[in-house]
């Protein structure tokens, strides 16, 4: 018995076992069900919003009928989430005029004005365990 206990409890035991890292997010507001959803975890200002060309980021696409996506394996730290509402289903955010025509969202939901935000407006701090935030999809046209 004293050696099932053990086995059970060895886990805990290992010096400097963290728990796993887990982002959910909980999309918001989308206008309708059609497409997909892209979403990007960055925590390289010099590659946000869009992630272009960051080998580091986490990407991830979900259909637009769901409202969650997860994140799991990024180190804890400072990082920025921009999502946009694929309509068509092009792998693109289309614009008019620079305009985005499709909905777009950042971590901690700023409003958005002419552009998008600064890397700090929208920074969280995902530590080790289970961490979940909302994000509100933006539509302008």
């Amino acid at each position: 018995m004293r050696r099932y206990i053990l086995a059970l409890a060895a886990p805990l035991l290992v010096a400097g076992a963290q728990p796993p890292t887990v982002l959910k997010v909980e999309v918001e507001k989308l206008r309708n069900g059609r497409g997909l959803v892209h979403a990007c975890l960055t925590r390289d200002p010099a590659h946000f919003p869009d992630c272009r060309g960051d080998p580091t980021a986490f990407k991830q696409t979900i259909s637009a009928k769901a409202s969650e996506l997860r994140f799991t394996g990024y180190t804890p730290g400072f990082y920025a989430l921009t999502l946009f509402h694929d309509e068509n289903a092009n792998d693109r955010l289309d614009t008019l005029l620079g305009v985005p025509r499709e909905g777009f969202g950042f971590s901690r939901n700023p409003v958005i004005r002419i552009s998008a935000p600064s890397f700090d407006k929208v920074r969280i701090d995902l530590e080790p365990g289970v961490t979940t935030t909302p994000v509100r999809m933006q539509y302008i046209l």
